[in-house]
């Protein structure tokens, strides 16, 4: 982050702070230290911008500016693109649950770095799925403005009945009553991942009867 022309102390500092924050939109309100350092922002600077207040450290090596700036699903999708939202948070975005879950769920390869998830905000709650598991039924959905990944309502309702006491008894019911009620439900699909999930007594148990 060479200034274009000579400046004072303050001028570079007010520079670099005006670019940082300039990149940080174009990477859709995070940014990596690494990102900084590679443009000649030493970790001194980056730590007088957070003691300022107008950097938040999000985890370790992770920055954005304001929180308010941001929402938490900005936050997650930028810091999990290759994560796929479960469980309550996909029940929350098929609108099978009314209130906003207290945390986030998201499946993840077994062979990502467990470290990714050392968040000081927001919280982000792990399934670590094995690679060819995760990809199946998975769709994306535009989700605070950007792509995110989230699996089908077929898969999702079968990993909930799969991960039912994972989950908040109220929820788990409220979810899986608003699929039964969801008219644009897919019940081939529904017995496909049944098999494949192994939740095909749960299924036929639970919501056969309402088919």
């Amino acid at each position: 982050m060479e200034a274009p022309f000579p400046m004072d102390r303050e001028e570079k500092k007010e520079y670099q702070l005006e670019q940082i924050l300039k990149l940080i939109e174009e990477n859709h309100g995070l940014i990596k230290s690494s990102d900084l350092k590679d443009r000649g922002v030493d970790f001194r600077r980056i730590q007088t911008f957070v003691e300022e207040g107008k950097l938040t450290r999000v985890k370790n090596g992770y920055y954005t500016s304001k929180l308010l700036n941001y929402s938490e699903e900005q936050l997650v999708v930028a810091m999990f693109p290759d994560g796929v939202f479960t469980l309550e948070s996909g029940a929350y975005y098929y609108g099978y649950l009314k209130k906003r879950p207290a945390h986030w769920s998201v499946a993840i390869s077994k062979n990502t770095s467990k470290s990714r998830f050392k968040l000081d905000y927001p919280i982000v709650v792990p399934f670590y799925t094995e690679p060819d598991v995760l990809e199946k039924g998975v769709r994306e959905m535009e989700i605070a403005g950007e792509q995110m990944k989230i699996y089908t309502k077929e898969r999702l309702i079968c990993d909930i009945l799969k991960y039912q006491e994972k989950m908040d008894a109220k929820e788990f019911k409220e979810a899986v009553l608003s699929y039964i009620q969801d008219e644009d439900k897919n019940v081939a699909d529904l017995m496909m991942f049944a098999k494949e999930r192994k939740v095909l007594k749960k299924v036929q148990m639970m919501i056969g009867v309402w088919l």
